[in-house]
C-alpha cells in the first residue's frame, strides 16, 4: 500500500545502490510480518529503475515453486530475456547441455548463472523470496550453500533473499563464505511505533473504502474510530497478516461491517506472540462466527455433518501437494458432487482461504498461520475445526486410490494408435476432457500421502 514500510524499502534502496562489499541481503522476518509484500514491491520498482535482472517467488503451495532445480533455470530465463549479451553466452550452454534442468542445483548454478554472467559487467539485482518454503533435506539451505561457493565469482550481481529464521536458513547464512557478505534485517524487530504508523494507516483506509463500498449499509460518519484502530492496532503486535485478516473479515459481503468490527474489539487483548496470541483469537472467532448457528456439541446428525465437511475440505486445500480447485476437490472427495457443494462447504472462510470466483481456479490458505494454527492441537482447542494431518491424509490417500480405480484406463485419451504427442492437435484441451486435474493429482500425488 503507498505510503506503508518507507523506512524498510528506503534501506533496499541504499544497499541496492550503494558502493558496499555487501552483496547478500537477508530480509529476515516472522510469518506475518510481511516479507513477501515488500519482495514484490522492491521487484516492481527495480524493474522499473532497470535494475532488476531476475526474481523467483518460492511458495509450498505449489510444487514447481517449491523445487530447488526450478530456481536458476527460472532465473537463467529471466536473465538471458532481459540481456541480450547473457542470452549470447547461454545458448551455447544449452546446447551442450540439453539436460541441464535435470543436473544438481550446484552444477545449474555454475553453467546457468555464473559462467554467462561473467560477461555481463552491468549491477545486476537478483531476488529469491521466501526461501524456507523451498523443499530442503540438507542441514543448511543449499541455495545458499551453493551462493556461498560462487558468489565471489559475480561481484556485480546483488542477491536479495527474504525467509523465516528457520534452522536450515539460519545455517545457510553463517556459512564462512557467506556471513561476511551478508546484510541482515530483521523484519520483526522494526520498531513498533514505525510499524504501527503503517498497520494503521492501511486498517484506516481499507475500512473506510469498506465503508464507501456499502452504501446500503447503516455506517455513521467517522467511523472507524480513531480509538478502535488503535486496539487493532495493538492486537496485530506488528503482524501485518492479523490487519488483512481483520479486513477480509469486516468486510464480508453478508455482514454489517460495524457490526463485525465490534465482534474483533471485544475479543481478549492477548497478542504479544506471532501465532499463539492475536492471529490464534482471530481464527478462532472467525471459525465460531462463521458456523455459529451449528451446535457445538453436535448432537444433531446435521451439525456433526457440517462439521465433518468442513474438516475434509479444509483438509484436503491445506494438505494438498498443489493447490485444488473446487472441481478437482468435488472429483476428488467423495462426499462432495459438485464444485457447488465445495463452495458451500467454504461458503464462510473466505477471510481465512483465497476461494476464487471460478470452479476452475485453485483454493489456498492466504499464509501459513491458517494451516499451522488449524493443525496444532494446542492452539485450534475447539476439536470440531482441528484439522489432524494423519487422518487428512489418509482420507486423500483413499480418495485417489478410488478415483484412479474408477477411471484409470489403456489409452484414456482415445489416440490413434503410435501417435506422437506432438501430434494431437491441442494436447491441453484432450488432457483436461479425457483426464482432469484431479486424476492428474491423484496419479502423481497419492505416494506422497503415505
Amino acid at each position: 500500500m503507498k505510503g506503508t514500510r518507507r523506512d524498510v524499502l528506503s534501506q533496499l534502496e541504499s544497499w541496492l545502490n550503494g558502493e558496499n562489499d555487501k552483496h547478500v541481503y537477508w530480509l529476515n522476518g516472522l510469518a506475518g510480518t510481511g516479507k513477501s509484500t515488500i519482495a514484490q514491491t522492491f521487484a516492481e520498482t527495480s524493474f522499473a529503475d532497470g535494475k532488476l535482472g531476475a526474481s523467483f517467488f518460492c511458495s509450498r503451495d505449489f510444487d514447481d515453486r517449491s523445487n530447488l532445480r526450478k530456481i536458476f533455470p527460472t532465473l537463467a530465463f529471466q536473465l538471458a530475456h532481459r540481456y541480450p549479451r547473457f542470452r549470447e553466452e547461454l545458448l551455447p550452454v544449452l546446447t551442450a547441455s540439453p539436460d541441464v534442468g535435470r543436473e544438481s542445483p550446484c552444477s545449474q548454478m555454475e553453467k546457468l548463472i555464473v559462467g554467462p554472467l561473467k560477461t555481463i559487467r552491468t549491477p545486476i539485482l537478483i531476488i529469491i523470496d521466501a526461501l524456507d518454503e523451498c523443499k530442503d533435506e540438507e542441514p543448511a539451505s543449499a541455495i545458499l550453500s551453493i551462493l556461498s561457493r560462487y558468489v565471489d565469482h559475480i561481484p556485480h550481481v546483488k542477491f536479495f533473499i527474504t525467509g523465516r529464521p528457520e534452522p536450515r536458513i539460519r545455517s545457510g547464512f553463517r556459512l564462512q563464505a557467506l556471513r561476511p557478505i551478508t546484510e541482515v534485517f530483521k523484519l520483526h524487530d522494526v520498531e513498533r511505533p514505525l510499524v504501527d504508523v503503517d498497520i494503521k494507516l492501511f486498517l484506516r483506509t481499507r475500512l473506510i473504502e469498506t465503508a464507501k463500498n456499502r452504501s446500503h449499509c447503516n455506517v455513521t460518519e467517522g467511523w472507524p474510530l480513531s480509538s478502535d484502530i488503535d486496539i487493532l492496532c495493538e492486537k496485530a503486535a506488528g503482524l501485518f497478516i492479523y490487519a488483512s485478516t481483520v479486513i477480509k473479515f469486516v468486510a464480508s459481503r453478508h455482514h454489517q461491517p460495524p457490526k463485525r468490527l465490534a465482534t474483533l474489539i471485544s475479543l481478549p487483548q492477548n497478542t504479544a506472540r506471532e501465532g499463539e496470541s492475536g492471529i490464534d483469537s482471530l481464527y478462532t472467532e472467525i471459525l465460531r462466527h462463521a458456523y455459529h448457528d451449528v451446535g457445538q456439541d453436535c448432537q444433531k446428525p446435521g451439525d456433526q455433518e457440517v462439521y465433518c465437511h468442513f474438516r475434509s475440505v479444509v483438509g484436503a486445500v491445506l494438505l494438498a501437494f498443489n493447490p485444488l480447485s473446487m472441481e478437482s476437490l468435488s472429483d476428488l472427495l467423495d462426499d462432495f458432487d459438485t464444485p457447488f457443494d465445495i463452495s458451500t462447504a467454504l461458503g464462510s472462510l473466505h477471510s481465512l482461504l483465497l476461494v476464487p470466483e471460478g470452479i476452475e481456479d485453485s483454493i489456498c490458505a492466504f499464509h501459513k498461520s491458517f494451516p499451522d494454527f488449524l493443525m496444532d492441537p494446542s492452539r485450534c482447542q475447539d476439536t470440531q475445526f482441528f484439522v489432524d494431518p494423519p487422518v487428512h491424509h489418509t482420507e486423500m490417500l483413499l480418495s485417489c486410490l478410488h478415483l484412479m480405480e474408477e477411471r484409470l484406463k489403456r489409452n484414456i485419451c482415445n489416440l490413434d494408435n503410435c501417435t506422437v504427442l506432438s501430434d494431437v492437435d491441442d494436447l491441453a484441451t484432450c488432457r483436461k476432457e479425457h483426464i482432469g486435474d484431479a486424476l492428474e493429482y491423484a496419479c502423481q500425488f497419492w505416494t506422497n500421502t503415505l
